[in-house]
């Protein structure tokens, strides 16, 4: 054995002691330092070639990695829709690697039988029924890669057509339409072979996001019967508008269609009874994306997908081997999403849902909600900031209040990103230049966001008209 590695196997429970202080170091001084970080330039280091072993390599990155490492973890990163990570889910991620279980089959592990049990938690968590099945993915763009696989294996089905042997091209033109797809949701269908060009955008309702129902119907009807793909959101980015599931759900009676709900964070307001309204008819999906590591707040590297459909699910995803044992009653992981090797990426859900249960998901949800909405509250006030929709949950769409040009916009980005106080990211809305500010990390206050307010009020006071701020204070706090 290399000498480095019979060095920290003997020193093993040293080492682990040693990363689990360097971990709280890390996770205590969120609150102090800044939540951005901007790392000094400097070239890649040369390959190593003599190791110098795990507590070598600790210092090392605590020396030139750590300290430019971003606060995301924090309760005042709102860039994206970033959640933190609870404690019970940072030692179930822990775990995760220390037994670094394969979750792909079962026969040696119970590691499938738990992310079976949490996938069953997660379907009742969100209104979902028996007859939706699940799996845990890398992330919301690879459940919504796997819900329009499954779609796109249903639309050979309406034809006769095994897309699986035959392949898209049996298809021809595969119609695919929605009001406002996440990103994830272009790249998804360019990975399958349908192709960004084939997503037909339909219109919103006014001064919203989301789906004009009458236009959706009108739409399909074009179709004269052809068999199409609805992407629905249950949540959008910019101001988490929600189409109207229940009613786009009510027009299979009339249309073939396959509907696909992308649900990344908005699906989470089925806990709270407040907003679960908004996820009215989520059941009715034939495919529903659910990202974790946002509202759950898990660490990064765990979504869920769900379909109706676990027949052709498996038809697309199947993974036959001479060296591998037919499947027997469940239908194993390895053939119901694109790995075949899978880290047991539901223990730190499984941990996160046991240590604080629904009650506890709730709480979170219903205290963000309530802090983007104290957030609008105050910038609705401000002469230098205006709102660019109504805080629906729990995202706030911002904007200068005088010519919110895109350099000045990116100003006041800069400004307060440079602060050290928060994180935000830029948008548009309606063609407008703003900002997005979500909250979901399961640490931020009230006083988190009076801090923000401050950061966001000062930069727009200094944003003049060439869009330059005052300077802003790069020390470490």
């Amino acid at each position: 054995m290399y000498p480095k590695l019979t060095d920290d196997l003997d020193d093993l429970p040293e080492l682990l002691m040693a990363t689990r202080a360097a971990a709280e170091r890390a996770l205590t001084s969120l609150d102090t330092r800044p939540v951005a970080a901007r790392a000094p330039e400097a070239g890649a280091a040369p390959t190593p070639v003599a190791g110098i072993g795990t507590a070598g390599a600790l210092t090392r990155f605590e020396e030139r990695w750590a300290p430019w490492f971003s606060g995301s973890a924090g309760p005042r990163y709102f860039g994206f829709v970033t959640g933190g990570a609870t404690p019970a889910s940072v030692a179930g991620d822990w775990l995760t690697s220390a037994y670094d279980q394969n979750a792909a089959s079962g026969g040696d592990s119970a590691a499938v039988d738990l992310e079976r049990e949490t996938i069953g938690w997660l379907a009742e968590l969100f209104g979902l029924g028996t007859e939706h099945h699940g799996a845990f993915v890398t992330c919301a763009t690879m459940s919504n890669f796997v819900g329009l696989a499954v779609a796109r294996e249903w639309l050979g089905e309406q034809a006769g057509i095994s897309v699986t042997h035959a392949g898209v091209r049996a298809l021809g033109r595969i119609p695919v339409l929605s009001a406002t797809p996440h990103s994830s949701v272009y790249k998804a269908l360019s990975m399958l072979g349908i192709g960004r060009d084939e997503l037909t955008l339909v219109p919103v309702l006014p001064e919203r996001e989301a789906v004009d129902v009458d236009r959706l119907a009108e739409a399909l009807a074009a179709l004269d019967g052809q068999p199409a793909i609805v992407v629905a959101n249950a949540g959008t980015v910019n101001t988490v508008d929600f189409d109207d599931l229940r009613a786009i759900a009510a027009l299979k009676e009339r249309f073939p269609f396959w509907l696909h709900v992308d649900g990344a964070f908005g699906a989470f307001a089925a806990l709270s009874p407040r907003h679960r309204g908004l996820v009215d008819g989520l059941a009715e999906a034939d495919s529903v994306c659910v990202d974790l590591h946002k509202w759950l707040n898990v660490p990064y590297d765990a979504a869920v997908q769900f379909t109706r459909r676990r027949d052709l699910q498996f038809a697309v995803f199947k993974n036959v081997a001479a060296y591998l044992p037919p499947p027997v009653g469940e239908p194993a992981y390895a053939d119901l999403t694109p790995e075949n090797s899978r880290r047991l990426r539901a223990l730190p859900t499984w941990f996160s849902l046991v240590a604080y249960g629904r009650e506890g998901h709730q709480e979170i949800v219903d205290r963000t909600t309530a802090l983007a909405a104290r957030l609008g509250k105050r910038l609705a006030g401000e002469p230098k900031l205006r709102l660019l929709a109504p805080v629906r949950l729990n995202v706030v769409c911002c904007t200068l209040a005088d010519n919110p040009t895109q350099e000045r916009v990116d100003t006041l980005i800069r400004a307060v990103t440079g602060s050290g106080e928060a994180v935000i990211t830029p948008t548009a809305y309606h063609g407008t230049p703003g900002f997005r500010v979500a909250f979901s990390n399961w640490r931020t206050t009230e006083s988190d966001v009076d801090r923000l307010c401050t950061v966001l009020t000062t930069a727009a006071e200094h944003v003049t008209d060439k869009g330059n701020p005052a300077p802003a204070d790069d020390s470490p706090r």
